[in-house]
C-alpha cells in the first residue's frame, strides 16, 4: 500500500500500516491487518472471534497476527490500538468517547482491574526480572515524572532511597533536570514513567543520558514510540481511565513489584536502612504515635 493511498490516521492507523509494511506476514495475516486497517474503530473493541470472522480465519490466526507484529497477543496489540486512538483525541473527545457512568467510583474499579489484567499479560517475567536488575545494579537512578505521572515516579524514588538505594526523582526539568543528567555516566540508570501523549523532555533526555553511557528503563503504554525506541528495557502497561485523565494504577502496581524485587535482591542492606529510617523518623519525632 503507497503512502497516499492510506487510511486517515484520525484514529491513529497510519502507525499500524508502517507496522505492516515491516512485517512478513502470510496471506490470511494479511487478510487481519487489511480489517484492522479499514476498520479501525471496530478493532478497538472487537474481540478475537468477532474480528477472525471479518477476516475469514481462525482465532489462533489473530494470536499468531499479532505476535507477527511484535505484540504478546491481540489483548496486547489493541491496548496499544487503543492508545493510539485516545492520542488522537482531545480532552473534550475524550469525555465523550468514555460516555456516562452508572457508577463511577465501581466503574473506575471494574476499568483497572480490566487494566491490572491486560498488564499482567503484556509484561513477561523476562522483561520484569531485566527492569529489576537494571534497579540493583544500578550506581545511581534518576527518575522522571512529570505531572501526573510524578506520582508513580516519585513513589519509585522514595521507597527505593529508603530501601538504601541511591535514587532520586526529578519532576522540575529545566535547568534541575540538566544539572542530574549532567553528572550521569555508564553505571547509572535513568527511569521514565510517561503514558499517552510523548513528553519531548523526556525523550531527549533518554538520548542524552545514552550517549553519557547509562542504560534507560521506560514504562510507557506503547511499545512503538519515541521513548520506547530510546529505552534499553520497555514495561509497557495500559493507562487509559473512565474519564478525560489517563490512569497511572497499572504504573504504579508495577512499580511496586520492581520495588519489591529490589528489596530481595538486598534483603539486609534494605532491612539496616529500614531500621535506621525508623530510627530518624523518631529522632524528628516526626509521627505522633
Amino acid at each position: 500500500m503507497h503512502k497516499q493511498d492510506r487510511p486517515d490516521s484520525g484514529h491513529g492507523v497510519t502507525w499500524f500500516v508502517d507496522l505492516v509494511g515491516d512485517a512478513h506476514l502470510s496471506k490470511s495475516q494479511s487478510r487481519v491487518a487489511d480489517v484492522i486497517i479499514r476498520n479501525p474503530r471496530l478493532a478497538l473493541y472487537a474481540d478475537t472471534s468477532e474480528l477472525a470472522q471479518r477476516a475469514d480465519v481462525n482465532g489462533s490466526t489473530i494470536v499468531r497476527t499479532a505476535q507477527a507484529l511484535g505484540y504478546r497477543g491481540w489483548p496486547d496489540l489493541q491496548r496499544e490500538l487503543r492508545a493510539r486512538h485516545l492520542l488522537s483525541l482531545n480532552t473534550e473527545d475524550t469525555l465523550n468517547e468514555h460516555g456516562s457512568y452508572h457508577s463511577p467510583v465501581h466503574d473506575a474499579l471494574d476499568h483497572e482491574i480490566d487494566n491490572l489484567r491486560l498488564t499482567k499479560e503484556s509484561i513477561s517475567e523476562i522483561e520484569a526480572d531485566a527492569a529489576i536488575e537494571a534497579l540493583i545494579s544500578a550506581r545511581r537512578t534518576l527518575v522522571l515524572g512529570f505531572g501526573s505521572y510524578a506520582g508513580p515516579a516519585g513513589l519509585l524514588a522514595h521507597l527505593g532511597t529508603t530501601m538504601g538505594y541511591s535514587i532520586a526523582h526529578e519532576p522540575r526539568g529545566s535547568v534541575h533536570l540538566a544539572s542530574a543528567l549532567n553528572t550521569m555516566g555508564p553505571d547509572d540508570l535513568l527511569v521514565i514513567v510517561n503514558m499517552w501523549r510523548t513528553n519531548k523532555t523526556s525523550t531527549l533526555a533518554a538520548e542524552a543520558v545514552r550517549e553519557l553511557g547509562a542504560k534507560v528503563l521506560a514504562i510507557t503504554d506503547m511499545r512503538e514510540s519515541l521513548i520506547s525506541e530510546a529505552a534499553d528495557h520497555l514495561l509497557v502497561v495500559p493507562s487509559e481511565g473512565i474519564s478525560f485523565f489517563q490512569s497511572v494504577t497499572a504504573a504504579t502496581s508495577v512499580i511496586y513489584g520492581l520495588l519489591a524485587g529490589m528489596e530481595t535482591a538486598n534483603t539486609e542492606r534494605s532491612r539496616q536502612s529500614l531500621r535506621g529510617i525508623q530510627k530518624m523518623w523518631k529522632e524528628l519525632e516526626i509521627y505522633s504515635d
